[in-house]
């Protein structure tokens, strides 16, 4: 892990409200970063992405339609209705351009690496 990778460390963030931490896989190649979290329940319009300096915070609310109405689970293994993460993203990253896509309950972030960090070519000219 290097310092563009330093995103992924967590964010020492407390929140009034408890919320489950999603499952987040980070790859990164020479272009970037992409950032691949799943949020099953979550639907488009209750996904919250912030960036605000260095911190990007990933909301969702899980919005799941019972059977009935008033029919209570006599055995939940998710007992909280929110996902939250909080990461501290790396200054060779350029949060303005920050891609995001929403499908099927996984969130697919690009990050592309800032101009200064980009490799280049150097021209050699002859004397």
């Amino acid at each position: 892990m290097n310092d563009t990778t330093a995103m992924a460390k967590q964010a020492d963030v407390t929140r009034e409200e408890p919320a489950l931490m999603p499952p987040v896989d980070v790859y990164e190649d020479a272009g970037g970063i992409t950032l691949y979290a799943d949020l099953p329940g979550v639907p488009k319009d209750r996904l919250a992405l912030e960036i605000e300096a260095d911190t990007l915070t990933i909301e969702g609310e899980v919005a799941l339609d019972l059977p009935e109405e008033g029919m209570e689970p006599t055995h939940a293994e998710v007992s909280l209705p929110r996902y939250r993460r909080v990461f501290t993203l790396s200054k060779e990253l350029d949060s303005e351009k920050v891609e995001a896509e929403f499908d099927q309950g996984v969130l697919r972030l690009r990050i592309p690496k800032a101009e200064h960090a980009q490799p280049r070519r150097i021209e050699v000219k002859v004397a």
